[in-house]
């Protein structure tokens, strides 16, 4: 059976990563393929854990919080994501270890040995990075979903977070604006993942 692929969504919060996953999972799936939708911090102990973190970082080290996050990823890829790659799914999951170094780098933590501790994990076959100013990110968060920011959320974060992901060179990523319309916006996202898939000669039942 042919190996399935990886795709990532990536970004700072705001870009509307969880919308335009679904977005293209829908079209994939009315191409016949055989999709599969996750997300990290996953729902596992470790997931739940990170996601207390969100009204208070400061309830444990960065490098507990550093260390949560891996757990959470090895439970991740050992139980859903590899298992479905084997059988020839397209995995596409809503934030993977680019975030782990963008966030935690931004936080103090060192960046190469962050994505060294996360060698264990499979490289995406694509990473869609959705860019966006900070300002324009927080203004969604705050009118367009009508939420309070969380500590990972925080303006100043956010920039610093922003500049770790405009840093990353890796040959997967494609950066696309997100500030564009939402259709606009997936277009392009269906136009790289089709490149992908012809490259690849990947093709859906």
């Amino acid at each position: 059976m042919k190996r399935g692929l990886l795709i990532v969504f990536e970004g700072i919060d705001g870009t509307g990563k969880s919308t335009q996953l679904q977005l293209l999972a829908a079209f994939l799936r009315d191409r016949g393929c055989r999709v599969i939708t996750t997300r990290e911090p996953t729902d596992s102990s470790f997931g739940r854990r990170i996601r207390e973190l969100y009204v208070d970082r400061g309830s444990c080290t960065l490098e507990e919080e550093l260390e949560l996050f891996i757990q959470d990823r090895r439970l991740h890829v050992r139980e859903l994501i590899e298992p479905q790659l084997a059988e020839g799914a397209l995995v596409l999951t809503d934030r993977y270890y680019f975030s782990t170094a963008a966030y935690q780098g931004a936080a103090g933590m060192d960046m190469d040995e962050i994505f060294v501790r996360n060698s264990f994990a499979p490289v995406p076959d694509i990473v869609i990075l959705l860019t966006m100013d900070p300002e324009v990110s927080i203004a969604r968060i705050r009118e367009g979903r009508g939420e309070e920011l969380n500590d990972f959320e925080q303006l100043d974060q956010l920039r610093s977070v922003a500049a770790r992901f405009d840093s990353f060179s890796n040959p997967c990523i494609r950066r696309i604006d997100a500030s564009a319309g939402l259709d606009q916006v997936q277009e392009q996202i269906r136009s790289e993942v089709s490149a992908l898939l012809d490259e690849k000669e990947f093709t859906c039942p």
